[in-house]
């Protein structure tokens, strides 16, 4: 386990012993990693500048909120969408979206706000705004076209990110929500291991976990409201899961094909279907998330 206050960088095997502790590239554990040469040879790489620049534009931010999966495909960008929504819906509150899924941004379209374009001010980018407390960016504004391809790899991406996080005039907000990559696994049987994979990656860099949300856990039928199981689980799903590696559990949404076709209209589904049993389960999640935030708020001060 890393000393407190030790720099591991995200990519480090299990136990690195942090780029300035004097045993690093020196220990088993460094066996094999791509940065076993400069940390033994103690020429560790300067502090990025952008750093101290990035945690000054998002001191205005009081909460952020981090939207991961460990495979792509399994609706998050759709529950980020309605995450912002949700919360947005009390007009007290100023909230963001920032969608740094690269290769597939998919949340201009879910949010209606597809072909717009970002405007440049003194004070850096603009958002784009779906209403007057809610802005998103995405690269997806800087395409010539929604079918153009992004096949950026490592550092143009990375560079990107950071653009968006340095440049982006976001002002006061609440809530900054983050919809990011998807993992690349393709197995759906073993999708409950990659989120395990997710949590350990948030503990290993002191990430607090709000919480897993089981997505599409049962069918809702539109018309008599009735839940189907779809995909029964075999082994507790993810509430089981859950208690094994103690982390909270938010909930689960249920399937409902008008989620959908809310997402390609560019519509909340939140607003247009609010007596579903989904918007519900959305509503109950969404208060947990906000509670689990103020709750942090109030334990820093």
């Amino acid at each position: 386990m890393a000393a407190p206050n030790v720099n591991v960088p995200a990519d480090a095997p299990e136990h690195c012993p942090g780029t300035e502790s004097s045993d690093a590239g020196k220990v088993s554990a460094c066996a094999g990693c791509p940065n076993q040469q400069i940390c033994a040879s103690g020429e560790t790489q300067a502090p990025d500048p952008a750093i101290e620049v990035i945690k000054g534009r998002m001191s205005s931010v009081k909460h952020k909120i981090l939207v991961l999966s460990g495979k792509g495909g399994v609706g998050k960008s759709t529950f980020t969408s309605h995450l912002a929504h949700g919360i947005a819906h009390d007009d007290t509150k100023q909230v963001a979206v920032l969608d740094i899924d690269i290769c597939g941004p998919s949340i201009p379209k879910i949010m209606g706000i597809e072909g717009e374009q970002v405007h440049q001010s003194g004070s850096g980018w603009s958002p784009v705004y779906v209403e007057d407390n809610l802005g998103v960016m995405s690269v997806g504004f800087l395409l010539g076209s929604p079918n153009d391809a992004v096949i950026w790899r490592g550092p143009k991406k990375n560079g990107l990110i950071k653009q968006f996080l340095r440049d982006v005039d976001w002002g006061d907000v609440d809530y900054l929500v983050v919809d990011t990559p998807p993992g690349t696994s393709d197995e759906h049987e073993v999708s409950l291991q990659d989120v395990r994979k997710e949590i350990s990656f948030c503990r290993k860099v002191k990430l607090p976990v709000i919480g897993v949300v089981e997505n599409m856990s049962g069918f809702v039928c539109p018309n008599c409201k009735t839940e189907s199981q779809v995909f029964p689980p075999t082994t507790g799903g993810a509430e089981k899961m859950s208690i094994d590696m103690d982390v909270p559990f938010l909930g689960k949404l249920p399937l409902d094909p008008r989620i959908g076709k809310s997402c390609d209209e560019g519509k909340s589904f939140l607003s247009e279907v609010p007596d579903s049993p989904a918007t519900q389960a959305y509503k109950q999640i969404i208060e947990k998330i906000q509670d689990f935030c103020t709750g942090s708020q109030l334990m820093e001060t």
